[in-house]
């Protein structure tokens, strides 16, 4: 079989990239709404997506009419994609859990990763079919249908991930979006009896109008598992994940991701400690300054933050909300007065992300209050490190407070302790005063200025706020004393100093403290005496997240696991523990040069070295990828609306790569050529891992994101160049060329799951993104050095690896290929020459 027509090839391969990218989207977005948006589930989902496919692709048929078996796994992927978004709907029924309790991370290890199993593998056999097809249109030569395959996919992944962020997400359910991915496919397969396969696209295409129903339904039945008690009664889509509202009686809840952001209604018990939590913030952050004029607040205004803002004489309120579908959803159901706030003339909303507006604003506040979620994901994380703060900082007036509000004011359990003296020490690495305040919720209020700009005084407090003549039912001057009870403030204080200033701080219950603790003025007094922070654990930053880390351990105490205290030893992990299995890499290298028989030992070590590339390529361009995605939502701002086009650059890269290297290996090609793609893979990543430090430092966002861009799309170049050296070596080497696209897309892709699993799960957020991306050159260096003991090397008496590739026929006619192809052939049957 032949393929006449090579651009129906390039439809039906750029469809296979579009349709993968938008299912890889879908699936994600589903799962994160099962398991509660955790940086650390993408990692897993992403890792059991890639090693899927990557089985998927080892699993192909070799077959002569490869386009007939193409046809079958789209209509597979068209029939099985829709059911696997209802089988995740469904996911919680598979689990004894209770409502309100979440499934834990082990849940999400075993089950999402089989549940979106069959689509996966369906997809890797799409890919080495379409490969095998096109290598047909060039008289077999497995090496150009591969790269072509490989690059036009990366294309086409590029091109389903800019389609996403800037169309589809507004306007298509997760089931639209299924179905459109199985349409793409099968009708872009090039076929001799298209009007019999498009039989099937016409008929889903005429049923498409019935998808949002049963997206409808879905969602429904999803709610029911997770909230029996509540009725869903709108949910609506955004680009940073479905936000639905659920009532119970009179009061509304609001969630987003499947996060309960806060609830709304009737005078019910939620609702009147959410409203006297929301006024506890508000008052005693605004009565830290004395003539608070300018205020900026961050997140909390639909809880009622705002409207109590509001109720102290300021001249304007800048209130930030990053997601505009949240902010509709939650004035549809607000109280009155929240959005009688929210239209107030001294108000002005912003729909952005927080940092953003904080790095772009000229405007000087007098108070900054934080109220967003506490640091449960790598994305909420950035509101609660050094480099922020040291931004928020920026931004305050001479005696200006900054007010940043915690979960948690109980500090007798370890995780909560970590978590909180984690954001404790940080905000006191930036600002010389840090009070914590507060009592089932903890307040920490900061200031650079003298120390009587804050204090935890409740009758200098109570008459500030009598002062200012403010009537509102949810709080009064005697709160203050309720909330600032003088024993239980100064042992708080107490516990968040000290807890962190030594080694093994982490693995131990915090220490209370002696029976009378000093005052407040007598603690501040002792701060010098006290022993540093231990900053590898106890300072948070945009490069280091392990306040992320603290939280993910105290998050797990909620989960159904029986065996909670496991993520408490993730701060423990090291970096070197990886070492031995470079050793055991090379040490297998050293045994087949030496060992192995005469007549094996080059063909095998030549392998083993290809092999040992392809791996570690996937493996440190992951690595690279976490680690640049970390360090661009800490710096530029929330990475979920730009993520589609992360993806698009770095599968435009990946095309470039393949693409330019294709062209080069018409003049020179082999493990030489490898070897030094490694090496420049590892001298590009440390390049990197210099270079970040200082992007935290840009200010001008469209620099940092050129900036990014431009990292991201070398990087994909750099791993799209890997792939046709590797084929085109191991075609030359192999008795079955036919299998090698399989082999080595399949590998890379596990090197690349493992990359996901050991970046995002303990290098990144534990040792920082330096370190990740230190790990990853180091991955590329050993595979430099596994590859340079068969440079030039003879294989089986077949000459050089360097000298004779499938590669080196391109520029003959198919005649001339063929003749040389077999001399070659004959060539290392010989003995070979010692």
């Amino acid at each position: 079989m032949t393929v006449k027509r090579p651009s129906s090839m390039v439809v039906a391969v750029l469809a296979l990239g579009a349709g993968s990218q938008l299912a890889q989207i879908v699936l994600l977005r589903e799962l994160l709404t099962v398991f509660s948006g955790h940086e650390l589930s993408i990692g897993i989902i992403l890792a059991g997506w890639m090693l899927w496919v990557g089985i998927g692709s080892g699993l192909a048929p070799r077959l002569r009419q490869p386009l007939q078996a193409a046809r079958l796994t789209a209509l597979g992927v068209l029939i099985l994609l829709p059911m696997t978004v209802l089988g995740l709907r469904g996911l919680r029924a598979a689990f004894d859990v209770t409502p309100g309790m979440h499934l834990s991370l082990l849940d999400l290890a075993w089950s999402g990763t089989l549940v979106v199993a069959p689509v996966c593998i369906l997809l890797g056999i799409h890919f080495v079919l379409l490969a095998r097809a096109w290598s047909l249109r060039y008289a077999d030569d497995h090496v150009r249908g591969a790269a072509n395959t490989y690059y036009v996919e990366a294309a086409g992944n590029a091109v389903g991930g800019m389609l996403f962020t800037l169309l589809l997400v507004h306007f298509m359910t997760a089931f639209h979006l299924a179905a459109v991915v199985g349409v793409l496919m099968l009708a872009a397969l090039p076929s001799a009896r298209r009007r019999t396969w498009l039989i099937v696209p016409a008929i889903v295409i005429v049923l498409f109008p019935w998808l949002g129903r049963i997206d409808t339904w879905a969602t429904r039945w999803q709610w029911r598992l997770a909230a029996p008690d509540q009725r869903l009664v709108e949910n609506r889509q955004s680009a940073y994940g479905p936000v639905a509202v659920l009532r119970r009686g009179d009061q509304y809840n609001i969630f987003q991701s499947g996060h309960l952001v806060y609830s709304a209604g009737a005078d019910t018990a939620a609702i009147a400690f959410e409203e006297q939590a929301a006024a506890n913030l508000a008052h005693l952050a605004m009565t830290q300054h004395t003539d608070p004029t300018r205020v900026l607040l961050i997140g909390g205004g639909l809880r009622g933050v705002l409207r109590e803002i509001l109720r102290h004489p300021v001249v304007k309120v800048d209130y930030v909300e990053i997601n505009p579908v949240l902010l509709a959803a939650g004035d549809a159901v607000a109280s009155r007065e929240t959005r009688d706030a929210l239209r107030e003339p001294r108000v002005r909303v912003f729909t952005t992300d927080g940092r953003i507006l904080v790095k772009r604003s000229e405007t000087m506040y007098d108070i900054i209050v934080l109220d967003v979620p506490d640091p449960a994901t790598a994305v909420l994380n950035r509101y609660y490190t050094r480099e922020f703060f040291a931004e928020a900082k920026t931004r305050l007036a001479p005696g200006g407070v900054l007010a940043v509000t915690l979960s948690g004011g109980d500090l007798r359990g370890r995780a909560t302790a970590n978590r909180n003296a984690a954001v404790y020490h940080t905000l006191g690495s930036v600002f010389p005063r840090v009070l914590a305040l507060g009592e089932a919720a903890m307040i920490l209020v900061a200031t650079a200025d003298t120390p009587g700009t804050v204090t935890a005084d409740a009758d200098v407090l109570s008459a500030r706020f009598d002062a200012r003549g403010i009537e509102t039912p949810a709080f009064s001057a005697r709160h203050f004393r309720l909330l600032l009870e003088r024993s239980r403030l100064n042992r708080m204080n107490w516990i968040l100093r000290h807890h962190g200033r030594y080694p093994e701080a982490h693995r131990s219950t915090p220490d209370t403290g002696p029976l009378i603790v000093p005052s407040l003025a007598e603690q501040e007094a002792a701060d010098h005496d006290l022993p540093p922070v231990e900053e590898r654990v106890f300072i948070n930053s945009d490069f280091r997240p392990i306040g992320y880390v603290h939280h993910l351990a105290l998050w797990n105490r909620t989960t159904r696991s029986r065996a909670p205290q496991w993520l408490d030893r993730l701060p423990d992990a090291r970096w070197l523990w990886g070492m031995p299995a470079l050793v055991v890499i090379m040490i297998t290298a050293l045994v087949l040069r030496w060992v192995a028989p005469p007549r094996c030992r080059y063909r095998w070590g030549a392998h083993y070295a290809v092999l040992t590339a392809v791996f570690t390529t996937g493996f440190s361009t992951m690595m690279l990828q976490v680690a640049l995605l970390f360090a661009f939502q800490g710096v530029y701002g929330y990475v979920y609306e730009r993520v589609g086009m992360i993806v698009a650059l770095f599968m435009a890269g990946l095309a470039t790569g393949t693409a330019l290297m294709q062209r080069l290996m018409r003049y020179k090609t082999g493990v030489r050529m490898l070897a030094g793609v490694q090496l420049a893979v590892a001298l590009f990543t440390v390049a990197v891992a210099v270079a970040l430090p200082a992007a935290g430092r840009l200010d001008v966002p469209w620099l940092v994101f050129a900036f990014f861009a431009c990292i991201t799309f070398f990087v994909g170049m750099l791993c799209g160049a890997d792939f046709p050296l590797a084929v085109s070596c191991l075609t030359q080497m192999s008795r079955q060329p036919d299998r090698v696209i399989g082999r080595v897309y399949g590998l890379e892709l596990i090197g690349a799951c493992l990359g996901a699993v050991a970046a995002s799960v303990v290098i990144a957020p534990v040792h920082g993104l330096t370190a990740t991306c230190l790990l990853a050159a180091t991955m590329n260096v050993t595979a430099f050095v596994v590859c340079l003991p068969v440079v030039g090397c003879r294989v089986s008496g077949g000459g050089t690896l360097n000298r004779y590739s499938c590669s080196d026929t391109l520029k003959r006619t198919p005649a001339a290929s063929s003749l040389i192809l077999a001399k070659s052939e004959r060539r290392a049957q010989r003995p070979a020459l010692v």
